[in-house]
């Protein structure tokens, strides 16, 4: 499948969080990464999500918050993953980082000029990928 999403994670679901609007949904991906998506019930039944069912997790670049010295424990978004900037490409007015996770997974951002100066952002550089579980779409082969 091709999206214009930047961020494709394909794996497996591990949990699955009934609710009676929302389901929140944890896939592993084939990286190592743990990523927590929030969707309704009926999509998740409709994709017959469960618990070791194959998925894929997307999540445009402009979702995507950079912070260095992040601390997880203090961020309301449920995913958060520390990596380190594999590069930064600066456009007229926004720039795209791609940080690398430990595991190899490779995570997307689009961020403003000033926000890559400000932070300091740069190759080799430790930082965080951050985005909020309602911006992760869930998918399955059919």
């Amino acid at each position: 499948m091709r999206t214009s999403a930047r961020n494709h994670f394909a794996g497996q679901v591990t949990a699955v969080k009934n609710g009676a609007v929302n389901d929140e949904v944890t896939l592993r991906s084939q990286d190592g990464l743990e990523i927590v998506a929030v969707i309704t019930h009926g999509s998740a039944t409709s994709l017959g999500l469960a618990a070791g069912k194959p998925a894929f997790a997307l999540v445009k670049a402009s979702s995507v918050i950079v912070m260095v010295d992040a601390d997880s424990s203090k961020v309301s978004a449920r995913n958060c993953v520390a990596g380190t900037v594999a590069s930064v490409t600066k456009g007229a007015v926004n720039s795209e980082v791609i940080i690398s996770a430990a595991g190899g997974a490779q995570i997307a951002a689009i961020v403003t000029n000033d926000s890559v100066d400000r932070l300091g952002l740069a190759s080799g550089k430790a930082a965080a990928a951050i985005f909020k579980a309602s911006s992760v779409i869930v998918g399955v082969d059919q």
